[in-house]
């Protein structure tokens, strides 16, 4: 995964990191149960190349669901891999599923 994807240990964090992003974030939720694994790992390939693709135009925030509970709930996320777009700290866009990168940049593209 690139390092530009933050990789939040706890809601704090997440919180924190949403705050230091002057721009647009990109919090995407990952799982650890058995039928999330493989769909999250693909997901951590194609937004580390997002991330880097964006450089300076959007901050990547890779979320464990059970890390960040309360994150998870502030955004309405039932399921991994689940997207978020942040302005502000205010969600404008949502996904969810596995996406290729050129539907990851079609999401965003839309917002950005």
């Amino acid at each position: 995964m690139a390092k530009r994807v933050h990789r939040p240990r706890e809601d704090a964090e997440f919180n924190f990191i949403l705050g230091m992003s002057g721009v647009p974030v990109l919090a995407y939720f990952t799982g650890t149960w058995p039928k999330a694994i493989e769909p999250c790992r693909v997901m951590d390939l194609v937004v580390g190349g997002i991330a880097d693709d964006y450089t300076g135009r959007l901050t990547a925030v890779r979320a464990d669901i059970t890390r960040c509970p309360a994150a998870t709930e502030r955004y309405g996320i039932t399921g991994a891999p689940s997207y978020v777009l942040l302005k502000e700290g205010e969600a404008v866009a949502h996904g969810t599923g596995a996406m290729t990168i050129a539907e990851v940049r079609k999401f965003l593209d839309g917002h950005l």
